[in-house]
């Protein structure tokens, strides 16, 4: 039996559970490798973005690690410009600190989330990333 384009994608990971269009802007894909643990409190994700597709602004009460594993991503804080991200690239997100991540325009685009301090909680989702925004890479 063949898999279906949506069942995997063509990293290790299943490319899991489509993301709620609440929060995200394109299509974006989840799988939980890691759920909220209560005794490391981590909890652990892949997210595949499809080119072009971002998530709204959030935060994360307790900070949240991204690993870039496949594709060209977008990563920025609010009031600071937008950073390439590339396979390879690791970006500590201190707690509280609003920011998104997605996709570049032309590049599927996969990271590994490690959520931490979930004792404190995991996500707060807020505003869509406008166009503008989006569009304002340099």
């Amino acid at each position: 039996m063949k898999a279906s384009e949506n069942e995997f994608s063509t990293g290790i990971f299943p490319k899991g559970d489509l993301a709620s269009a609440d929060y995200f802007t394109g299509k974006a894909w989840v799988k939980m490798l890691v759920p909220n643990d209560p005794v490391l409190n981590t909890a652990v994700g892949n997210v595949v973005f499809e080119a072009g597709a971002r998530n709204n602004w959030h935060t994360h009460p307790g900070g949240q690690i991204l690993i870039v594993t496949q594709g060209t991503g977008y990563y920025q804080e609010v009031g600071k410009p937008i950073q390439l991200l590339k396979v390879g690239d690791v970006i500590n997100i201190q707690p509280e600190v609003k920011h998104w991540h997605g996709a570049s325009p032309n590049s599927e685009f996969t990271h590994i989330a490690i959520s931490t301090n979930t004792e404190t909680g995991i996500l707060n989702w807020l505003e869509p990333v406008t166009d503008e925004e989006y569009n304002s890479f340099k």
